[in-house]
């Protein structure tokens, strides 16, 4: 065996590697008394056809297959080792080709990444405001909750729930064909089709009417952009949305321990308060790891990005199986989603995701961070503790099992790289303010003598 090219690009060692004649007929001479043992050759008992019998019967090729599926990962192994690279993870062959034998071995090498000075990341961190138009935003959409729907007897409005009939088409095939549908009449309603609910405008009860629209150039079903749709509508019925007053009772209909409209209102407030606040430190935490990951220098096999990529489709297909109702339904919504597209548009979060986890996981190493066993202990605790005491035990066997305390230990260990992070970066604009504070009064003293 030896090693005719060696490249590394991409965080990849990449090696050509030819093998010896005597080392593959060793190989082919192992696949040859494995094969002849299970084969029945005409004339022979099993494991007594000699080799070239074997071979006219089953096909060279077929042994070179066997023989090669066993010689080919050991000589990568040799190979790494002769060239002493560290492997990452395990490495892709590829057979280039037979005569003699030659193949290629992509070796993923280990992430590497360059710090820059995340200590001196400096960053304000906003403060959370709650406007009284939020809070009454929130009140009017309480309103709109509980509102009532009443027939009216006048032509159809912006804001109006109407029942219809509607049969479209497309093409001449059936595009949608429902029958007392109920269908609120927005300005920015898109469905079925862009301007279909200001076709409706100035309709009256039983009136009947027939249209066309044409699919824009945005639309989501490509199949359908710039194609015309015909459509039939038949107006059953005019609603009118009655809103009920903004007043104490509107308060203690949404919850009996609310007495009075104002007290409403406290909640709202408080509410949005701890939103805003929540909103603010997740910002101020995503600008500081993003100004510590924009100083860094990363670089890792692509092999670590598909492997994210698989790992947030797999956290996608959880969300989708508790959100969908059946099987079928859930068949359905997957056959809507073509995998080369969902990876495809995956793809840059999960790069941004991974260099991310690379930075920090530098950082808690630069630092020297670790965790406890007593802190992995004191999360299991934390998270068992509203677990009924029959089933408590069964818990904790689980939670502790090796692998799911190393998930806690590396959660808890990103956990407190980013604290840490973030104290420096309130410590860093602290000391910046001073700073300014100082030159500011230093200066004023200056001016008055």
């Amino acid at each position: 065996m030896k090693v005719t090219d060696k490249k590394e690009e991409n965080r990849q060692a990449v090696l050509t590697v030819e093998m010896e004649p005597a080392e593959v007929e060793e190989y082919l001479e192992k696949a040859y008394r494995k094969m002849v043992k299970k084969v029945q050759i005409p004339g022979f008992r099993k494991g007594k056809a000699p080799r070239p019998v074997l071979e006219s019967h089953v096909g060279k090729d077929s042994l070179l297959e066997d023989a090669l599926n066993n010689l080919l990962p050991r000589a990568c192994e040799e190979a790494i080792k002769e060239q002493q690279i560290e492997a990452f993870a395990q490495p892709t062959v590829e057979l280039t080709q037979t005569k003699p034998v030659v193949f290629k071995a992509t070796v993923p090498l280990p992430p590497a990444v360059e710090l820059g000075k995340y200590d001196t990341v400096k960053v304000k961190q906003k403060k959370a405001t709650v406007r009284k138009a939020d809070v009454t935003a929130i009140l009017e959409q309480l309103r709109h909750q509980r509102a009532i729907w009443e027939p009216v007897e006048r032509p159809v409005q912006f804001d109006d729930l109407v029942i219809l009939d509607v049969d479209g088409t497309v093409e001449g095939k059936a595009f949608i064909n429902r029958e007392g549908a109920q269908y609120p009449v927005r300005k920015d309603a898109s469905y079925p089709a862009q301007g279909f609910a200001d076709e409706l405008l100035g309709m009256k009860r039983d009136e009947e009417k027939g249209f066309k629209l044409t699919f824009p150039k945005d639309h989501p079903e490509a199949e359908l952009v710039g194609k015309e749709a015909s459509f039939r509508v038949k107006i059953i019925e005019v609603k009118e949305e009655k809103l009920p007053e903004l007043d104490d009772e509107l308060a203690k209909g949404l919850d009996s321990e609310l007495k009075t409209l104002e007290a409403l209102r406290q909640r709202i407030a408080t509410n949005l308060k701890h939103r805003a606040e929540e909103k603010a430190r997740q910002d101020f935490e995503d600008e500081v790891i993003g100004a510590a990951v924009k100083m860094s220098r990363v670089e890792y096999p692509p092999l670590m990005v598909d492997v994210e990529v698989d790992r947030m489709i797999g956290q996608q297909m959880q969300q989708l199986q508790q959100q969908v109702s059946s099987p079928e339904e859930f068949r359905q919504r997957l056959n809507e989603m073509p995998a080369a597209k969902v990876r495809q548009e995956i793809r840059p979060a999960a790069e941004e995701r991974l260099t991310r986890s690379l930075v920090l996981a530098k950082i808690a190493t630069e630092e020297k961070i670790e965790v406890s066993d007593k802190e992995i202990d004191a999360e299991i605790e934390l998270l068992t503790q509203d677990t009924a005491a029959e089933n408590k035990e069964e818990q904790l066997k689980l939670l502790n099992a090796a692998e799911n305390r190393e998930q806690f230990k590396q959660v808890l260990l990103m956990r407190k790289t980013i604290e840490g992070l973030l104290d420096r970066a309130k410590g860093a604009t602290r000391r910046a303010k001073k700073k300014q504070n100082d030159s500011i009064k230093k200066k004023g003293r200056k001016e008055a003598k």
